[in-house]
């Protein structure tokens, strides 16, 4: 047996040469092929090679092909390894990226990546691990959730370990907070927060997990609400918490300090101070949310994702001198800048109605009763220092005084409220003071069961017809307008005088006419007992016994009745008195068993 050489084993040519000699010497071919185990036509191939080239034709010869118009440039391949060595953590589909957005006409596939860092040893093999299989989530817009941690690691060099405040939009893995802070205490988290809002906006919810910085749900001896949940209240933030012992719910930020270690905090050592080691993470974050591309964005990066809400727009107001207190003497103290809300402009917005019926202007300082009616619908809410308007598919619903002032319009912006146009209607009458003579103002009220509403301390007999319903009052000189489904119902003395209107809860200056009234009488049903006699607003009618049982309708006149059943006439008698009619539908009794 020879030695292998590049061509291949010597015990292969060997081989070869026998059974070319065999069929040289008068073998049949079949029978060679059966001996050496290989098919006629190959042994016909070696004979042809043994005859052009002697025994160097019998060897292997490479299969390599002559051309490989579709392999990766030598350059490309060079810069693949390079950006692999200069970054040992970045895998195939990063580095597939990089080299596109360096060279665009020859960038490689992530396989065609990881095939030349497999073909140069850049890549350990390593035992795959079958990993834990999560459950995925993601919020379907930005500003919807906020994942809030504290991570410690950054080191100063006087050998203090300070902590961060991080957060991070769940939508687009935005960087929306990155404060580093000396004493992780409640006021220093809440501070950190409330800085991120007046850059970002207002999140709808924040998810957290249960430290005591975040949450008083765990004190002892009894719960209490700390400085967060306060904050986060009073703006309006839904404040969500995670299971105990459920790190993975909040993986997104637990996963951006992994790489904040690996990337900074261990590869950068002690800071200087503090101002230090703020300036290298905001530098450092500000290149993770603007050119970092991110897998779990399909290599986008966060920036590209992320829209923050509006802020607010305060106004920045120089102190030039301090406050004097004449029984103190102090020097005087440099200028103060500091941001107060200025009377800020009408806002708009849409909202859900929910399936109470109300709807949250600014839940913790104004919310506007619509009715169990209008539940799921989208209304577009109006609102100023003055007046809030509700209007649902164009029609103008409710109008009440508004109890929000500047600061709170500003936090409507703030959570995405837009500048609005013009009112759909005119202000409410609580903001005006003192009425002109000749305003009418209208009020939406509820009847109760005996046929009462209310006006302020006053109690207006309405009528059992509308017992149950909501009407507009319609307060208009020495008259009250009773309005229902756009119809006016009847017409009362007014209860109140002109000057006590303004104040009245829900009251508004009217626009519009008064409705025409309902045309026709009042229709009322009776059942007819065995006597034949019924009885509408206290007054005896006779139908006759004839008619026992069945169910007659009554038209209500001002001077007469007039009794019908299925559209003929039976009875028509005078009317003696003006009672009101109190019973609309007949009382049918279950029969006695």
């Amino acid at each position: 047996m020879g030695e292998d050489s590049e061509q291949g084993p010597t015990w292969l040519v060997e081989q070869r040469y026998r059974a070319v000699l065999e069929v040289l010497d008068g073998s049949p071919v079949s029978e060679v092929a059966v001996r050496y185990g290989v098919s006629r036509q190959t042994i016909y191939t070696w004979k042809s090679r043994y005859d052009a080239g002697g025994l160097e034709g019998l060897r292997e010869k490479s299969r390599r092909p002559r051309s490989s118009p579709t392999r990766v440039p030598a350059a490309v391949e060079a810069l693949v390894c390079e950006m692999r060595r200069a970054n040992p953590r970045w895998g195939a589909r990063r580095i597939a990226f990089e080299v596109a957005r360096t060279s665009p006409a020859a960038a490689p596939s992530r396989a065609t990546v990881h095939r030349i860092l497999e073909r140069n040893g850049l890549i350990r093999q390593q035992k795959q691990q079958h990993r834990r299989k999560y459950r995925r989530w993601q919020r379907e817009t930005p500003m919807h959730l906020w994942q809030l941690d504290l991570v410690g690691g950054v080191y100063l060099a006087d050998g203090r370990e300070c902590k961060m405040l991080t957060g991070i939009d769940d939508h687009s893995r935005f960087i929306v907070v990155s404060t580093v802070l000396a004493v992780p205490s409640g006021r220093a988290v809440a501070d950190g927060f409330v800085r991120a809002m007046r850059t970002y906006g207002v999140p709808a919810e924040v998810l957290t997990d249960n430290g005591k910085q975040f949450t008083g749900r765990f004190t002892k001896p009894r719960p209490a609400e700390v400085l967060f949940e306060r904050v986060c209240r009073e703006n309006g933030v839904t404040a969500k918490l995670i299971k105990p012992y459920s790190p993975t719910t909040t993986g997104k930020i637990e996963r951006w300090h992994q790489t904040l270690r690996r990337e900074l905090l261990d590869v950068s050592g002690p800071f200087a101070d503090l101002p230090t080691a703020q300036a290298a993470v905001d530098a450092w974050v500000h290149t993770y949310n603007t050119a970092r591309p991110h897998q779990a964005l399909d290599m986008a990066s966060p920036a590209s994702r992320f829209r923050p809400n509006q802020p607010p727009e305060p106004t920045i107001v120089t102190a030039e001198t301090p406050v004097e207190e004449p029984s103190i003497e102090a020097e005087p103290a440099a200028p103060v800048t500091m941001l107060i809300p200025t009377s800020a402009p009408p806002m708009e917005f849409e909202t859900v109605v929910a399936a109470s019926g109300l709807v949250g202007v600014l839940p913790r300082v104004q919310r506007v009763r619509l009715g169990k009616e209008h539940a799921g619908r989208r209304a577009q809410v109006w609102a100023d220092e003055q007046t809030v308007h509700i209007v649902i598919d164009g029609q103008l619903v409710r109008s009440v005084a508004s109890c929000l002032d500047a600061a709170n319009l500003h936090e409507l912006a703030m959570r995405g409220a837009v500048r609005a146009g013009p009112p759909p209607a005119a202000p409410a009458a609580g903001r005006l003071g003192r009425l002109e003579p000749g305003t009418v103002i209208e009020v939406d009220r509820k009847v109760d069961l005996s046929g009462v509403a209310s006006l302020g301390k006053t109690e207006v007999t309405v009528g059992y017809e509308l017992a149950g319903q909501r009407v507009t009052l319609r307060l208009d000189g020495h008259l009250m307008h009773v309005v229902h489904d756009g119809v006016l119902a009847k017409t009362l003395p007014s209860p109140i005088d002109a000057d006590q209107r303004s104040g009245l809860r829900g009251a508004r200056v009217s626009s519009g006419q008064l409705p025409a009234p309902a045309a026709g009488a009042v229709h009322v049903e009776r059942k007819v007992p065995a006597d034949g006699v019924i009885m509408v607003a206290r007054q005896r009618l006779r139908v006759g016994r004839t008619y026992a049982g069945e169910i007659v309708t009554v038209h209500v006149e001002d001077t007469y009745f007039r009794i019908t059943l299925n559209g003929a006439d039976l009875a028509l008698h005078p009317r003696k008195n003006q009672h009101p009619v109190t019973r609309f539908r007949a009382k049918i009794h279950a029969p006695k068993l």
